[in-house]
């Protein structure tokens, strides 16, 4: 598996963000199925009704990871003018997390929900959040 293949002081950081990528998806209701999958070697999740959402480790920032969304979407935007204070970005295609930060759970699970779900909830101003 991909994550084995993260140093170990990444492993841990990387399978947290993917539980809290399934637990999240298993709170939705109308997510029938996620698949986990490979995109550009990088662990992706995609739902029938939603935008892929991947996550990485880069050697040329050994100190962070983070999660990657679909550029041409609304999604960092939109974090962007809620989350602003909470949350550090990469452009229109990431949030990125330092090794040693602790997560905020509670704003990332619902970054997460608007991304496996953003095909039913694009229309509206905040993506449901």
């Amino acid at each position: 598996m991909v994550f084995k293949a993260y140093p170990k002081s990444v492993q841990p950081k990387m399978e947290l963000l993917r539980a809290l990528v399934i637990e999240t998806a298993q709170e939705i209701e109308d997510i029938k199925t996620l698949e986990e999958t490979l995109k550009w070697n990088e662990p992706s999740y995609i739902t029938t009704i939603g935008s892929t959402l991947r996550m990485d480790w880069k050697p040329k920032s050994p100190n962070q990871y983070a999660l990657y969304f679909q550029c041409t979407s609304r999604l960092i935007a939109t974090f962007k003018a809620i989350f602003k204070d909470i949350f550090v970005f990469d452009g229109k295609r990431a949030i990125v997390f330092d090794l040693d930060q602790e997560l905020p759970t509670e704003a990332l699970k619902q970054c997460i929900k608007a991304t496996l779900r953003y095909h039913k909830v694009k229309h509206l101003p905040t993506l449901g959040i």
